[in-house]
């Protein structure tokens, strides 16, 4: 029985995976063409994956050495002779798998991983015996190599970059004939190296990769391909779960992320509830509750890696701050080199040119982030871990009006007497912190990119498989709240929802605090005023 894998690469006979074919056949026909490029993607992206099934595909018509740098480790590109023997003992490990060699190639490269007493093995030597191959060889030979981001930050690397660009230059201008496509994986975008080696005060690199093809092809999973691999397990399970519903469901969750997807349905899959009752576990709750046992998984190396990268930018990293927890909008700079490494991580993404964080689960880990670091709003925090209980009523609904009611009375006792300014930047971000400490462990909630900006946030809570929606707003007058109020019945009659709430920071001095209720057709809407 197959099984979901979020380790290594995913195998269709042994793994639930989505069908990459579309994909692997766009990257096939930038191979047919000749190209040089890089894959590089965030960490579990699913890059592993995609050459496996990219040099399957391509055996039939091209000679494909399909290796890695893992395991070379520093020392394997200490200098040239060592790098050209540690590169040559891969190569006979791809030549073992049986593609197409001559015997005098084989012995040449076999000839340099033997010592030698005289010339030591140089880099334009390795490269005469590759282009030899390439000459002979009845079909076009395709070089992969994975895991290339170990190799970044040594000269000799920069080298055989520098000897893959003069080949590729006299195979277009000269007719020599040289790889059909040479393909580098990794999550560094070797293009834009930055070397150790150089002196600090030195810029960017021109890398000797820039010849290489852009390479926009998406490889981020669709609905659509979630569904098919949903189906392919229910063919196999018969659940019973809507597959469309829940790969709608994972694909807003993630984003398509590859690692997050898989993770999600393998923690449904390996659940306490699926071996009890399958039915009950796919479901929306289900999604959920998968989403949240992630969430708090203190050995996710991925979220680890996350917030390291993070630390490593402490500006960009209170810019993303201000995007989440006061909507605020930080414009896309695509040269800007904190925001490339971000996006390079895989952390953010381009949207309508402003910077966003790539995906709702990234956002709610950093959201938990954010919120636990901070200690401006220790009070309120604390006063929510204590009360959370009263908040919490016998079916198990939450009682979001009392939240709302306990928040203005605690907010305005606390921070009564600051400034409209300081309220105005920061009571969003306060009610946040407020409701994380009362459903923390139980539910999470998410924040509607659409509504993120300096007037409006859509606050989105999940709860044992509910949602509340909380509209959190600046009171700038009568016409604009009643805009509010249309927009917060758009919400709920897309999650169809029958009561949502609407909580407004009021800087009028004759304001008077509190929440009321209002029946607006046959919609329940609860509006708080702070």
């Amino acid at each position: 029985m197959k099984e979901f894998n979020t380790t290594a690469t995913c195998i269709p006979s042994k793994h639930y995976m989505v069908d990459i074919t579309e994909r692997v056949m766009q990257i096939k026909k930038m191979i047919d063409k000749g190209k040089y490029f890089t894959i590089n993607r965030a960490r579990q992206y699913g890059k592993t994956t995609t050459i496996a099934t990219l040099a399957k595909l391509l055996q039939s018509e091209y000679t494909v050495i399909s290796t890695s740098f893992e395991g070379i480790g520093d020392s394997g590109f200490e200098d040239e002779e060592t790098f050209v023997k540690a590169f040559c003992r891969k190569l006979k490990t791809e030549i073992k798998t049986g593609i197409t060699i001559s015997k005098d190639t084989e012995e040449k490269i076999d000839g340099f991983i033997i010592n030698r007493k005289e010339d030591k093995a140089h880099l334009d030597e390795l490269f005469d015996v590759l282009l030899d191959w390439c000459s002979e060889s009845e079909k076009g030979i395709v070089l992969i190599i994975d895991e290339v981001d170990s190799a970044t930050n040594n000269q000799v690397f920069i080298d055989f970059l520098a000897q893959l660009r003069n080949s590729y230059i006299n195979r277009d201008a000269k007719g020599i004939p040289a790889f059909q496509s040479v393909i580098l994986a990794g999550v560094t975008d070797i293009r834009y190296l930055k070397s150790k080696i150089r002196d600090e005060d030195q810029h960017r690199l021109n890398s000797p990769w820039n010849i290489a093809s852009d390479f926009n092809i998406d490889m981020s999973l669709s609905e659509t391909g979630i569904k098919g691999m949903l189906d392919d397990y229910e063919s196999d399970h018969h659940t019973g779960m809507d597959t469309a519903a829940i790969a709608k469901q994972i694909r807003e969750y993630t984003n398509g992320y590859p690692y997050l997807v898989s993770r999600i349905c393998q923690l449904i899959d390996e659940s306490p509830e699926m071996q009890e009752n399958a039915s009950e576990a796919w479901t929306e709750f289900g999604v959920d509750e998968a989403v949240k046992r992630m969430l708090s998984d203190n050995n996710n190396t991925l979220f680890k890696s996350l917030t390291g990268k993070l630390a490593n930018y402490p500006n960009l990293k209170e810019k993303l701050r201000t995007i989440l927890m006061r909507g605020e909008t930080i414009t896309w700079l695509p040269y800007d080199e904190e925001q490339e490494q971000l996006f390079m991580y895989g952390f953010i993404r381009n949207n309508h040119n402003a910077v966003a964080v790539s995906n709702r689960i990234f956002e709610m880990l950093l959201y938990t982030h954010f919120i636990g670091e901070n200690n401006r709003n220790n009070d309120l925090k604390q006063i929510a871990a204590e009360t959370k209980n009263i908040f919490i009523e016998d079916d198990g609904w939450l009682d979001v009006p009392k939240i709302m009611e306990h928040f203005i009375r605690e907010h305005n006792r606390i921070h009564g007497e600051n400034t409209e300014r300081f309220i105005e930047e920061e009571g969003r971000e306060r009610f946040i912190t407020y409701v994380a400490g009362i459903i923390n462990g139980t539910g999470t909630y998410s924040i509607e990119e659409q509504t993120r900006d300096h007037k409006r946030t859509d606050m989105v809570i999940h709860y044992l498989g509910r949602k509340y929606i909380i509209e959190l707003k600046i009171w700038r007058g009568n016409r604009y709240n009643e805009e509010g109020e249309k927009q917060i019945m758009e919400y709920m009659d897309r999650f169809e929802l029958t009561t949502g709430y609407m909580l407004s920071f009021n800087f009028n001095k004759q304001k008077k605090p509190g929440v009321e209720r209002l029946q607006i057709d046959d919609k329940t809407l609860y509006e708080g005023i702070v």
